[in-house]
């Protein structure tokens, strides 16, 4: 336990001593959020307002919480796996400079070294993702809040969740890298490629039936889902409640994601945290015997 605690402490040290990494990882998250509200935000406003009958007046604070909630549920759904892979790059860094080669060498199990790796990576991603979900709030404090303290704690733990598969799946991925340049590219493709795939950039319900379908196979969507309901569900019941017919609301809801399928069934709630945490414990427990094949053998890795 001490040596894991040791290594778990230097993994997180390294990555917050490089101030150009960190600083990095901090405001991209940040100058994202600005760009959503500035510019996307514009175009999810003038497709609501194009909704709206002339007769019916609503606040412009629900279009705000409304258009604010879904825009920051995207943003972390993304960031909570993007950042994870930036931050991983010590785990790559350490094969490059050889000090995995000496920390192998050490009587250090080979589980416990991935679980540090893990861990460590885990800790940096969360406190970068932590401090973005709270930067949003604050924005949605000031333009539209409809949120409950429940909500607000199912979206630190849709966070939390998000932030430990983001972690799991970086640390399979990057522990077949052994270079910058593989980092830095797997990186670039995760930020260019997740957004769409997770259903993130633009509502599932946009694309066609195909891929659809493909996209309720993957795991992230479901993470994106709970965010989604979390961050939209105040706003989307206050507006069923006083301004809206029920299913107007719903086709709201089915529209933005809110509602998910898989093959023709909704899933519940209950059933995407279900989803999201064997997900993540199946990819822990394949990087943990990747770990434990490689030392098995090369002695090292």
């Amino acid at each position: 336990m001490t040596s894991f605690i040791y290594l778990v402490k230097r993994n997180t040290k390294l990555f917050f001593k490089d101030k150009g990494t960190f600083f990095t990882s901090l405001i991209a998250p940040l100058i994202l959020l600005l760009l959503f509200v500035t510019f996307l935000g514009n175009v999810y406003r003038d497709s609501f307002h194009s909704c709206i009958p002339d007769t019916i007046e609503v606040p412009e604070t629900i279009i705000e919480g409304f258009v604010g909630g879904w825009l920051l549920s995207s943003l972390l759904a993304v960031c909570c796996v993007t950042i994870a892979f930036c931050a991983n790059m010590i785990m790559v860094q350490d094969k490059v400079t050889g000090a995995r080669g000496d920390l192998t060498i050490a009587p250090v199990k080979a589980s416990v070294l991935g679980l540090s790796y893990y861990i460590s990576t885990a800790v940096v991603t969360g406190i970068i993702c932590y401090i973005t979900t709270g930067v949003g709030l604050l924005y949605l404090r000031q333009v539209g809040w409809y949120l409950s303290a429940a909500d607000v704690g199912y979206i630190f733990l849709d966070v939390t969740l998000i932030v430990l598969f983001g972690t799991a799946l970086s640390s399979v991925v990057c522990f077949f890298l052994k270079s910058q340049g593989g980092i830095s590219a797997v990186g670039t493709i995760v930020s260019a490629c997740y957004g769409f795939l997770c259903g993130a950039y633009m509502p599932i319900s946009q694309f066609s039936e195909g891929v659809q379908r493909f996209i309720s196979f993957l795991p992230g969507t479901y993470g994106t889902g709970l965010l989604h309901n979390h961050f939209m569900g105040g706003v989307l019941k206050k507006m069923e409640a006083e301004y809206f017919p029920k299913e107007v609301v719903d086709a709201m809801r089915e529209g933005f994601d809110n509602y998910l399928y898989f093959m023709d069934n909704r899933v519940e709630i209950n059933q995407m945290y279900l989803i999201l945490c064997i997900t993540v414990l199946v990819l822990i427990g394949a990087y943990v015997l990747m770990n434990l094949s490689a030392r098995a053998k090369h002695g090292r890795v």
